[in-house]
């Protein structure tokens, strides 16, 4: 008969006043369903204490690992006030110049513990623009949708890095730019987009991950001055969430590829790196068939691989009005 959740100190009396009339512990223990070594220690608990031994104990622990004597906490708080910028190492050290041996000095993290129990704890604020995804869009046409990333770098025959920086069209899967960065310094990557604008007009919305030079974590809404000036011509931008590569798939496909037919071995010098790219480029758009297009080309579906990619009329005419300013000091160019 197991204990009865609702009257726990009443099974409790029960099973002691039948010991004390003289029952078998381990009878009284097999009709109870306990165990022998709970029964008495039960009924030693009795002997003890009388009735308060049955009622429930608190499972507070009798000491803390950490607690310290009233005194010596207080004299730990006292030298924080002190020495406001000092943290627990410091503040140990200075108890055992002060106490001199009378005392045992507490450790280091026990220490931590109590200034961090009386809120003298500086903590690291939390970061609110933590990079996070944005919606994405689905591209229907091409030049609705263009996606941005440098491939990871690689080092060239001559010892230096290089960093290619890539945009494919979403829709068509055309490669529009494969470039040989020395670097992901902002300034290039701004070069490069002025002549791809130039080239190839404005898509609707252009997706990237989270990294330099797309966004920038210290800023607000981590726009770095790049997608600023995106945000300017009137592009969307899209963002990728953070380690979520899939949400760029075709462009990372794409990078697989590039790094087999146009890295290994790599380029001499970046010149020379940036010849077998432009192969490349002409390859995979004009040569190269893909399954997901039926078998086709990039440029089949843009009719010319050297010839800006069709847009929607309201777009084209707001992007020619766009290439038109440019000519005399445009809102294209970036905002020196």
């Amino acid at each position: 008969m197991p204990w009865k959740a609702s009257s726990v100190m009443d099974e409790r009396l029960r099973f002691v006043a039948r010991l004390l009339d003289g029952e078998a512990m381990t009878d009284v223990c097999r009709e109870f369903g306990i165990s022998r070594k709970t029964g008495y220690k039960i009924f030693g608990r009795y002997k003890e204490h009388g009735l308060e031994a049955l009622t429930d104990r608190s499972r507070r622990p009798v000491r803390y690992a950490n607690q310290l004597p009233q005194q010596l906490e207080s004299e730990i708080v006292r030298l924080k006030a002190e020495k406001p910028h000092w943290g627990a190492r410091k503040i140990r050290e200075l108890l055992v110049r002060r106490l001199d041996g009378d005392v045992r000095v507490p450790a280091k993290s026990t220490i931590h513990a109590v200034l961090d129990r009386h809120g003298l704890v500086k903590r690291a604020r939390e970061r609110n623009n933590r990079a996070q995804g944005t919606r994405l869009s689905a591209a229907v046409a091409p030049n609705d949708l263009w996606c941005a990333d440098f491939k990871g770098e690689f080092k060239l025959g001559n010892g230096r890095y290089c960093y290619p920086l890539t945009v494919t069209d979403q829709a068509s899967r055309f490669l529009l730019m494969c470039e040989a960065m020395e670097s992901t310094r902002e300034e290039l990557a701004v070069t490069a987009f002025e002549r791809l604008f130039a080239e190839r007009g404005l898509p609707l919305s252009i997706r990237s991950d989270n990294g330099v030079p797309f966004a920038s974590p210290n800023a607000l809404f981590n726009l770095s001055k790049l997608a600023v000036w995106w945000l300017r011509l009137g592009i969307a931008i899209e963002r990728i969430k953070p380690g979520h590569p899939q949400q760029n798939g075709r462009h990372e496909r794409m990078h697989l590829t590039l790094k087999q037919e146009a890295t290994r071995p790599p380029g001499a010098n970046i010149l020379q790196q940036q010849g077998r790219f432009d192969a490349f480029v002409h390859e995979f758009n004009t040569e190269r068939p893909h399954e997901a297009l039926g078998m086709k080309c990039p440029a089949e579906l843009t009719h010319s691989a050297r010839s800006p990619l069709p847009m929607s009329p309201v777009r084209h005419r707001r992007s020619d009005a766009t290439l038109a300013h440019s000519r005399h000091g445009s809102s294209l160019a970036w905002p020196r």
